[in-house]
């Protein structure tokens, strides 16, 4: 059984004085995602930014001939996110409209012990991190 920690870390075995972190690996899991729509993008930090703006040009003005799309960012990514709708609507010449919303995703992060017969059960932490979602459209669409 997994036990359960909050960033608050009220309980004791949260506590930072009973878990020594050379004793636990953390393991961060990947964030719930929203449902993917062949319009979604997801942006992060890994993949190349011409490659993604490439990406959401080809769904806007390629053969999907999609009128809106939504990019996601979370964390790090958020910058990125604004930034590639802000070269969209530049690239349009002011043709695409832009619509943003923000929200806080709760994240889920393990921390499996080392050495599972001394350090005792993995236990899980919560976090939360900032989300952004764009909608880039054509406003006669």
């Amino acid at each position: 059984m997994l036990a359960h920690c909050t960033d608050d870390r009220k309980t004791p075995e949260c506590s930072t004085k009973s878990m020594d972190p050379v004793e636990y690996t953390l393991r961060k899991r990947l964030p719930r995602k929203l449902p993917k729509r062949r319009n979604d993008v997801y942006i992060n930090m890994k993949t190349d930014f011409k490659a993604q703006l490439a990406r959401c040009q080809k769904l806007l003005d390629g053969g999907a001939g999609h009128k809106e799309i939504c990019i996601h960012g979370l964390g790090l990514a958020i910058n990125r996110a604004i930034n590639i709708a802000l070269q969209l609507q530049a690239f349009s010449q002011g043709a695409l409209q832009l619509a943003a919303n923000t929200s806080t995703v709760e994240l889920v992060d393990d921390l499996e012990p080392e050495d599972p017969d001394e350090a005792g059960e993995p236990l899980t932490r919560t976090r939360n991190n900032s989300a952004i979602h764009i909608k880039v459209f054509y406003p006669n669409a």
